[in-house]
């Protein structure tokens, strides 16, 4: 049984006939005062480990509470390069990035948060990326000369963080939520701990350092320290744009199949904690669209290229083939989309949602949404 018609028969969905027909960019004041949370799994996931029988229960909050009120898009294929950094890239610009996955570089093309601030002139405080490495410290401004640095996102790396608060006030380090990279650890781009940085984030957070790290004692994982962050900007920024990448699925490459299947199981919890936390927030409850997919798949077991769910270097159907997930306000619930669509489609679809023109996107907006 095809992954499609499983889903269908499994959630009760119904399958889309047919598009709504795409309109122009909506009038700005219609647009204005709704909000955008995209989730991206870094790391990605099978669905032998997620979607299919054997895997679902691994993310019964995605499947029974998200889902059901969600239209899902059940083939996401992603066309270009399989890293994690530049694979989050193409998603936030819209275009298939070409760079070195492991160059410490902004993206070619203007992200979604540049189109989104200048053409709505929004201020930096209203687009904000919550990263899950030292490698992502660039993704929110890109190179283009049209925009760049001055309509960029602010970027949070909880993990350098968490590093300068420890050296601050002389505690034993966390090390379990201050692993930077799973796939190569030789590579770690050093950024300097930077106490004005970390005072002028705790200020903007609203969050002692003393607190901070008081919290960070309890979590378990890199993952749980970023959604602590996020909700932090939630209640205190509420930023427009609030993009969340989750990394411990990447946890994969070190060849332990519990740890990445507790991984899967984590993020979904994580997600419905952020879909709970827009629901109870009065500054997104209501006016929230919420985006969650994959960067991309992992190796097929048959593959003999490959390492099954320990890596993504094949190319294979499996490491390219995943799902999106969108939820909120105007959305149609309980709708399974078959036909293909990529991540790049996402920036235009938030274009016509949020009322700004991605113009160097090479994505489509997703009919079935606006």
């Amino acid at each position: 049984m095809g992954r499609r018609e499983f889903l269908r028969l499994a959630t009760g969905a119904t399958a889309a006939k047919t598009l709504f027909c795409f309109s122009p960019l909506p009038a700005l004041a219609a647009a204005r005062g709704k909000k955008v949370v995209v989730v991206t799994f870094g790391g990605g996931a099978r669905d032998e480990e997620t979607l299919m029988p054997d895997g679902q229960e691994n993310i019964p909050h995605l499947l029974n509470e998200l889902m059901p009120r969600a239209t899902f898009f059940a083939q996401v294929i992603n066309k270009g390069i399989l890293g994690h950094y530049v694979a989050n890239a193409s998603i936030a610009t819209g275009v298939y990035e070409t760079f070195n996955n492991f160059a410490s570089v902004p993206p070619d093309y203007p992200t979604v948060f540049e189109y989104f601030r200048k053409d709505l002139k929004r201020p930096a405080s209203d687009a904000w990326v919550v990263a899950p490495s030292n490698g992502f410290n660039l993704i929110g401004q890109s190179k283009s000369r049209s925009y760049g640095p001055a309509f960029g996102a602010g970027v949070i790396l909880p993990k350098r963080l968490l590093a300068a608060a420890l050296n601050a006030t002389g505690l034993s380090k966390m090390e379990h939520l201050l692993h930077d990279n799973y796939e190569t650890p030789m590579y770690s781009p050093e950024l300097a701990e930077n106490d004005v940085e970390l005072h002028r984030m705790a200020e903007i957070l609203k969050l002692s350092v003393d607190n901070f790290t008081a919290h960070a004692r309890n979590l378990e994982s890199p993952d749980e320290l970023s959604v602590y962050i996020a909700r932090q900007l939630m209640r205190q920024v509420a930023p427009s744009i609030l993009w969340i990448t989750l990394h411990d699925i990447d946890i994969a490459h070190s060849g332990t199949f519990s740890l990445y299947v507790d991984a899967i199981q984590r993020s979904d919890r994580l997600c419905a904690e952020i879909w709970n936390a827009i629901q109870t927030d009065p500054e997104y409850a209501g006016k929230t669209t919420l985006v969650i997919l994959p960067d991309f798949g992992r190796d097929s077991d048959t593959d003999p290229g490959g390492n099954g769910f320990q890596h993504h270097r094949t190319g294979d159907p499996l490491s390219r083939t995943t799902w999106m997930m969108v939820l909120g306000p105007g959305i149609r619930e309980n709708v399974v989309i078959e036909r293909p669509v990529e991540p790049t489609d996402l920036v235009p679809t938030l274009g016509a949602l949020l009322g700004f023109s991605p113009r160097q996107a090479q994505g489509k907006p997703l009919t079935e949404i606006v």
